[in-house]
């Protein structure tokens, strides 16, 4: 296994039984991501897209196969193992923003930062709820958001709130960000704003971002791609990418 990979996939496959008949969401499936890629992960309903976010953010485990982020393997961790690996190492960005709604943005971003602390300016790691606001306003800033702090969801647009979702996400500092169809719920110009958003944070913050989508046009400004079919799964480097403003959906 190459050291520099954080997320490897080894034969995994997933079965799903549902009275007498056997589904495989996931047939023997190998995959290796290194740290700071975009990725775009596309194709139908169906076909498994879900399955592969579950099984990478421990969400669910695999029926074969291992799943090793960072060179450690989750495959088969407790619950509770897994409430901790997702807690530390993966952030999410849902399609319909999942903001707590009697909450205003900055407190939706702290609210995460309260389970996991944030690196103070000693270097050490505070729950001290002066650190965590300040290091949320800093992430709200970081999405231009500042002026929109102590705003509510009801209060805020479609893409503020997925903006805020973004903040959120990131402001814990894990390595991976799992964002499941992101764009689903935004027009156009303003899925566009998203997108550029995150791939200027990708940029800057060496995240790696896995998008799962059904917009194939998403495939084109990807690092890498995970074309999922029925019976079988497509990777290739995205190389070169097409720029952002000329994507049309």
């Amino acid at each position: 296994m190459s050291v520099v990979n954080l997320i490897n996939l080894e034969n995994v496959s997933k079965y799903y039984t549902m009275g007498e008949v056997q589904v495989n969401a996931l047939s023997d499936l190998s995959l290796e991501i290194d740290r700071g890629k975009f990725v775009v992960l596309i194709g139908p309903s169906g076909t498994g897209k879900s399955t592969l976010l579950n099984i990478i953010s421990a969400i669910d485990t695999p029926s074969k196969g291992r799943i090793l982020i960072e060179g450690v393997d989750i495959s088969f961790l407790t619950r509770k193992q897994r409430a901790q690996f997702r807690r530390h190492k993966i952030g999410f960005i849902f399609q319909f923003f999942n903001l707590l709604p009697t909450l205003t943005a900055v407190e939706n971003v702290e609210f995460g930062l309260a389970l996991v602390g944030v690196t103070n300016s000693s270097g050490n790691i505070s729950y001290d709820t002066r650190d965590i606001h300040s290091t949320a306003l800093g992430w709200l800033e970081k999405v231009g958001l500042t002026h929109r702090a102590n705003h509510f969801p009801s209060q805020m647009s479609g893409g503020e709130q997925q903006r805020v979702a973004i903040a959120r996400a990131l402001a814990k500092d894990p390595p991976i960000i799992i964002a499941d169809e992101p764009t689903g719920n935004l027009d156009f110009r303003t899925g566009i704003k998203v997108l550029k958003l995150m791939k200027e944070l990708n940029k800057q913050t060496q995240k790696t971002f896995i998008i799962a989508t059904h917009n194939s046009q998403l495939a084109k400004i990807a690092d890498y791609v995970i074309s999922l079919q029925m019976g079988g799964v497509e990777t290739y480097d995205q190389i070169p990418k097409e720029d952002l403003d000329n994507l049309i959906w």
